[in-house]
């Protein structure tokens, strides 16, 4: 599934759109919160509180580069918890 139908799955409210997010970027996100907090259990944790933030923030945010975003939200939630 492309970003779009992704950020198209959050506008329609669908919980399908955090699976999609996490099998197509699950890896990606773990890597950075891995990198930062070193721990694999509070990579996880930051993981879950990653797709939390997006669920909230889309809508309204409608993000025109889906993986910098993911990751914006990643780093920022593993440096400031």
């Amino acid at each position: 599934m492309n970003d779009k139908q992704i950020i198209d799955l959050y506008f329609s409210r669908s919980e399908q759109s955090i699976k999609e997010t996490k099998i197509k970027y699950s890896s990606f996100c773990r890597k950075i919160a891995y990198n930062i907090l070193s721990n694999n259990e509070d990579t996880d944790e930051c993981e879950n509180d990653t797709y939390l933030k997006i669920w909230n923030s889309i809508p309204p945010n409608n993000p025109e580069n889906f993986k910098a975003y993911i990751g914006k939200i990643t780093r920022n939630i593993a440096v400031h918890g």
